[in-house]
């Protein structure tokens, strides 16, 4: 049944437009809203954001509703429901008619029918989990279509007061119900916990007026507004303060607003709304992915979109998880095992890039470098720069260091795996070691320690998240340590007998050694126990050694290293080939050949053949 026009003629007059000011419960400042297209609200480019669609036509709605007697509040003022065909049993939300709703039934069945048709379609992707919240927390279920006349149902809308998402909190309020806002995650946007917030702020709004209407006004004006506009008018509903200048326009169309929206969401083919393209909601699993890894790699190894990834965890700001820590992400059913599968491949990548920085009047060379975080040296390398003195005007390249995830290639995995076999050709044996954590530690701290990966020691102990380890917790984790020597050894507490075959076997080592062209030579003379040990006593308090046999040693190790045998290296965060070139004494030339590299990009974790020069 569609309401007639002619019922709303007697009260609707052309006016005059008119710039307003509104507050609400985030104290929301509303004007009319660009178009979605050109709301610019942050600096971050992956962020998606939009209007939100009930507010682009606040004026003309407000022009409308505040034709002269259209707020006069008195007996028969309302519309009879049975006469309507409006059963006021079917609702849990207070249901009435007067002048107002009957504009918004209106309004919401002509010109503004596509937006009611669309918020209807999304509104089924939202609706049973706000419905169950509200009904967990004794709230009428009809509440569920504030989000509609909030933010109609889409969970990245804004306001131009920076309201957002789909109960369009603010950032204050979200804050005081519990929401993260930051630069890397806003949790206004995400529905399941926003609705959280928005459940019990409304509880809260009901315990202190002790009526539905008043409530919602709160939500909209917030708390102190309302409750100064009851008390000084005297007044003791929502429709007495209405017919009074205590309020704003914004606040005094919210209640009707909502009741029609209730009226005809809970009934739409009554109203002519059908064949509605409702719109499913989202499935989901979640899986602890490691901090700052991008989606674009998680929807890698998963076989799934970015794209979808961005649609189920829309409290992320940009293209990537918050760094630092676990995040546990929302990921497509049946996927998990999947990612499980391959979180292990991914990979960190770490690549020089350079920003351009002008100097400035009164800026120092100490100055900029203090700004970046980076050494005098770096600096006036990366500029081929000989003097600290900087001219104004002068543009620096300043060299930083950008982190990303990346799926290894299987080649990649095969090279490490060789390598963690073949730990005797650098004196490291595999051993099992029992970690107890201590307060303060972390599973990736332990892991960095012991230098292995997070995800290992999940697999190793059979656990599913890190949050999941606690202090006092035992880990088992197999890893690559160093032969102990004697010098490893506390003062007064070493193993004789070990320290004396470490000894005996660096000894004979010694011995066995040959200088190029000795091959007809004897081998040398094998020092004995008590000789090597006075040669170590002799070093540590430089005396000189008391015989020739301790004398020759230094030349013999001297030659062998410099023929020693290439080793692995491996990769570490912020390690370019130019750092790595000069800790072995080589040419980064000759490491790109060793390795058959083809450029100098470096991924952290990678393993390179190295020789010392």
């Amino acid at each position: 049944m569609k309401i007639l026009p002619n019922l709303l003629t007697h009260c609707l007059v052309a006016l005059i437009c008119l710039s307003f000011t509104a507050c609400s419960s985030h104290n929301k400042k509303t004007t009319q809203l660009p178009p979605a297209n050109e709301v610019a609200l942050t600096d971050n480019q992956d962020e998606e954001i939009s209007s939100a669609e009930p507010e682009e036509t606040a004026a003309e709605e407000l022009e409308a509703l505040n034709a002269p007697g259209a707020w006069e509040y008195g007996i028969g003022q309302t519309y009879s429901l049975e006469k309507l065909g409006i059963d006021s049993n079917k609702y849990d939300f207070p249901i009435m008619v007067n002048k107002q709703v009957l504009y918004y039934l209106e309004l919401f069945q002509g010109r503004q029918r596509n937006y009611f048709t669309q918020w209807l379609a999304r509104s089924a992707m939202y609706r049973p989990h706000i419905e169950a919240e509200l009904k967990k927390a004794g709230l009428p279920t009809d509440l569920v279509f504030l989000a509609m006349i909030e933010s109609g149902y889409n969970p990245s809308a804004y306001s131009p007061a920076k309201a957002c998402g789909l109960w369009q909190f603010i950032e204050g309020t979200g804050s005081r119900y519990g929401l993260r806002i930051d630069s890397w995650v806003d949790e206004r946007r995400q529905p399941e916990k926003s609705t959280k917030a928005a459940v019990q702020y409304l509880s809260n709004l009901y315990s202190q007026f002790g009526d539905w209407y008043l409530a919602v006004a709160a939500y909209n004006a917030g708390e102190k507004k309302i409750d100064t506009a009851l008390k000084r008018n005297n007044a003791k509903d929502f429709w007495e303060i209405a017919a009074t200048e205590g309020i704003f326009m914004e606040t005094k169309r919210y209640v009707p607003k909502l009741i029609a929206a209730i009226i005809i969401a809970r009934n739409p083919e009554k109203y002519g709304f059908t064949d509605i393209a409702y719109k499913k909601p989202h499935e989901y699993e979640t899986i602890a992915v490691p901090g700052g890894v991008s989606l674009e790699v998680v929807a890698a190894t998963a076989n799934t979109s970015t794209k979808e990834l961005r649609a189920l965890n829309n409290e992320l700001r940009k293209g990537q998880v918050p760094p630092r820590s676990e995040y546990t992400l929302r990921i497509p059913v049946g996927t998990r095992e999947l990612i499980a599968g391959n979180i292990d491949k991914l990979r960190p990548v770490t690549t020089t890039v350079y920003a351009t920085h002008t100097v400035k009047k009164d800026e120092t060379l100490d100055s900029i470098c203090s700004l970046y975080n980076i050494s005098k040296t770096t600096l006036l390398k990366a500029n081929n720069l000989r003097s600290a003195q900087l001219p104004r005007g002068l543009r620096l390249q300043i060299p930083t260091t950008s982190t990303k995830y990346v799926v290894a290639k299987d080649r990649d995995r095969q090279a490490e795996d060789r390598l963690a076999k073949n730990n005797g050709k650098d004196k490291r044996q595999q051993q099992l070691v029992k970690y107890t954590l201590k307060s303060g530690e972390t599973l990736a701290s332990v892991a960095k320690q012991y230098r292995v990966s997070p995800q290992q020691v999940l697999r190793w102990n059979k656990l599913s998240q890190a949050s999941k380890v606690k202090p006092g917790q035992q880990l088992a984790l197999y890893t690559s340590m160093p032969v102990p020597s004697l010098a490893e050894k506390p003062e007064g507490k070493a193993d004789t007998n070990k320290s004396d075959a470490t000894l005996t076997a660096a000894a004979t080592k010694i011995a066995v050694a040959k200088t190029p062209g000795s091959a007809n030579k004897k081998p040398a003379v094998v020092p004995t126990l008590e000789s090597t040990r006075k040669q170590s006593v002799a070093k540590a308090t430089q005396q000189p050694a008391s015989s020739q046999k301790a004398s020759a040693q230094p030349t013999v190790v001297a030659q062998t290293a410099k023929n020693q045998p290439p080793t692995w290296y491996v990769v570490k965060n912020g390690d370019t080939l130019a750092t790595i070139a000069k800790k072995f004494q080589a040419s980064p030339q000759n490491i790109r050949t060793w390795n058959k590299l083809s450029s100098n990009a470096l991924q952290t974790g990678d393993k390179l053949i190295v020789k010392k020069g």
